[in-house]
């Protein structure tokens, strides 16, 4: 109830963002505001909310996809403590680039990794040595004209009343989807029926050449935050868990986990949050203080870049701590019309085609 109070004191102020947001788009629309297009691809994956949405995975799918390429990603590196361009290196860490940056640094081992604020001044700096750029959370960054945008919605959220900041998380009108070259509805429901299918068609009335895809999330094993420890999810059936998050949307690793246990402590932090020494002392007093045998914690893959900052007498590596790592995949039809539109699109843009 107090947060429906509050979300009407704000919504004048989410009108006056509107109209600032409105007007910024129409002055790059009318050309008034300068739009960079580059001469080589660049694949744009955004969002219209703050958060959640499933950019990160999406991100390593298309690297995965287009591993015969020389790939650069490019971020804002949200949360670090630093300006300007920076290359990711064995020093990088999440205060550095931010930790979805150092999670593609330490996952993707043949992708350069780098952020930048100013995308073109990024996107000048790799042009030279990479055959193609993908712009992680770019798609409000009207300086660079993408040559193809991949916009995400979350299938949950569809057909539900948003905001814009700040009586809600929306950061975009809705109208500006129609900029984009893919509708990417994801976090989708596996089996995902028909009807639920042509209801976010409905939702996001779409162009006649705007393809309304669907994806979901595949989990993977368990694997340790300090060695090469896998356990499979399988293993942890009636375990009690003892949850650690600092992302916009834990509901889907919730839902998940609670396929193999009812027993699920979570403590939750805001998205891209810093956590400090007190905060794990207390979360892993609240762990050591349970005397079930069978005991785990469990973190995301992104969560745990920031983790494996805080000192070892926190988190000391006997530690049975845990992040699960994501993926994300297509349904069949999708995936055929999904992978053909940017395999065809980066082939035909390539600087020697």
């Amino acid at each position: 109830m107090l947060l429906n109070y509050l979300r009407l004191l704000l919504l004048p102020f989410s009108l006056i963002y509107g109209l600032a947001i409105t007007l910024r788009k129409k002055l790059y629309d009318w050309g008034i505001m300068r739009s960079v297009k580059f001469d080589l691809p660049v694949i744009c994956v955004g969002n219209l909310a703050v958060g959640g949405s499933g950019k990160t995975p999406t991100t390593e799918y298309l690297v995965k996809l287009l591993a015969d390429y020389k790939i650069a990603i490019l971020s804002r590196g949200y949360g670090r403590k630093t300006k300007g361009y920076i290359l990711a290196d064995a020093n990088a860490t999440a205060e550095t680039i931010g930790d979805e940056p150092l999670q593609y640094f330490n996952k993707l081992k043949d992708v350069t990794v780098a952020v930048c604020e100013d995308r073109v001044e990024g996107i000048n700096q790799l042009k030279e040595t990479h055959d193609l750029i993908i712009l992680d959370d770019a798609f409000q960054h009207r300086a660079v004209r993408a040559g193809f945008n991949i916009l995400l919605f979350e299938f949950r959220k569809l057909g539900t009343l948003q905001f814009l900041l700040p009586a809600g998380n929306l950061r975009d009108v809705f109208s500006s989807r129609k900029r984009a070259d893919v509708l990417l509805v994801t976090k989708s429901p596996v089996p995902l029926l028909h009807v639920a299918q042509q209801a976010s068609i409905n939702e996001l009335q779409p162009n006649s050449n705007q393809p309304v895809l669907h994806s979901y999330l595949k989990y993977g094993d368990l694997q340790h935050l300090h060695n090469d420890t896998v356990l499979p999810l399988d293993s942890i059936k009636n375990f009690e868990i003892f949850l650690l998050t600092g992302i916009a949307n834990p509901e889907p690793l919730i839902e998940e986990l609670q396929k193999y246990s009812d027993n699920i402590h979570h403590e939750e932090f805001p998205d891209h949050h810093t956590f400090s020494s007190a905060e794990i002392l207390k979360f892993r007093t609240a762990f050591d203080k349970s005397t079930n045998a069978e005991k785990i914690i469990i973190t995301t893959e992104k969560d745990s870049q920031r983790l494996r900052a805080i000192a070892l007498d926190n988190l000391p590596a006997n530690l049975p701590i845990y992040f699960l790592p994501i993926e994300v995949e297509l349904f069949e039809e999708d995936k055929i019309t999904f992978d053909e539109l940017i395999l065809n699109y980066v082939k035909s843009n390539r600087r020697n085609s």
